[in-house]
């Protein structure tokens, strides 16, 4: 297959160019930077305007944004604006490019998040029932899924993941057994929030899923099945590490923690309880549906290492 890639460079662009990086397909990534390595080809766009990289797309068989700003930061003006239109931008650029040439892909796999649904500390968020609401991350993820929803594709099938917590090798995980190693593995805020999660297996294996089934398009809600609080992640967190007991962060130090990086402290306290139902519905199996087996695959090389 030919397969392009925008934003490939970040750490799930990095996993999805390594999955599909075999001598008989063929990859583009659309970056800042212009380079080849391997069977993976670097072309440089700026995710704004028309250029050159259009021409990556002739004859392509998927095309994978995953661009956009990331959300590990402040959200004073100017971020917010980069987040944003980061996201629109690209989504747009890449439409008007699938209109300039004359063999567009056959299919679109969108980027989006598991933020896209309110808080909630009770109700189950799928994608036939799930609520949004009027917060900042929440409205991007709007904007960003509706800029998509515009495009008019006729040849193209057109699908949104919105992706919870990927759990990988320098993903958020990795920040969190940090913390854990440093006895700050406790509950964050009040530790009822819910974290939905996946492993990156997972990921990969659902997007090998899509291009198997081609009737499939819409929105995928991409999530393990069995969402937990936050107490409950850093209790199995520590399980796996084999520390006996972690401090609780409450929300004033996490507040004065996130302003001291330069984040903010909703990536960690907003409760996210996201079903993808779609998946179970269609059949599809996961391969670490709970988090103890997640974890347990994942924290092996730390549990070595101790």
């Amino acid at each position: 297959m030919k397969i392009v890639i925008a934003g490939g460079s970040g750490f799930l662009g990095r996993i999805v160019a390594s999955h599909f990086d075999t001598p008989k397909n063929k990859i583009v990534i659309l970056t800042r930077g212009r380079t080849v390595s391997g069977n993976l080809n670097f072309v440089h766009w700026d995710g704004q305007y028309l250029g050159d990289w259009t021409s990556s797309l002739e004859g392509a068989d998927v095309l994978i944004n995953l661009a956009g700003r990331s959300v590990n930061c402040r959200y004073n003006n100017r971020n917010r604006s980069e987040i944003l239109h980061s996201r629109l931008d690209s989504t747009r650029v890449l439409g008007a490019a699938m209109g300039k040439i004359s063999r567009p892909p056959a299919l679109w796999i969108q980027s989006s998040s598991a933020t896209f649904y309110k808080h909630s500390e009770t109700g189950v968020m799928d994608e036939y029932t799930g609520e949004t609401g009027d917060t900042f991350s929440e409205q991007v993820c709007q904007q960003w899924e509706q800029a998509f929803g515009q495009l008019v594709l006729p040849f193209t099938r057109k699908i949104i993941l919105r992706m919870g917590i990927v759990l990988g090798e320098g993903s958020a995980l990795s920040r969190l057994i940090n913390l854990a190693n440093c006895g700050l593995g406790g509950p964050q805020g009040s530790g009822r929030q819910f974290m939905s999660w996946i492993h990156y297996r997972d990921v990969l294996r659902i997007i090998d899923w899509i291009l198997a089934h081609p009737t499939v398009q819409g929105v995928l809600n991409v999530t393990a099945p069995h969402p937990v609080r936050n107490s409950v992640f850093m209790r199995e967190l520590r399980s796996v590490l084999k520390i006996p007991a972690g401090i609780p962060l409450p929300k004033s130090l996490l507040e004065l923690g996130a302003w001291l990086i330069g984040t903010e402290t909703e990536l960690i306290l907003k409760s996210r309880k996201v079903c993808p139902q779609r998946l179970l519905d269609k059949g599809f199996v996961f391969e670490f549906p709970d988090l103890k087996s997640a974890l347990g695959d994942l924290c092996q090389p730390e549990v070595r290492r101790s």
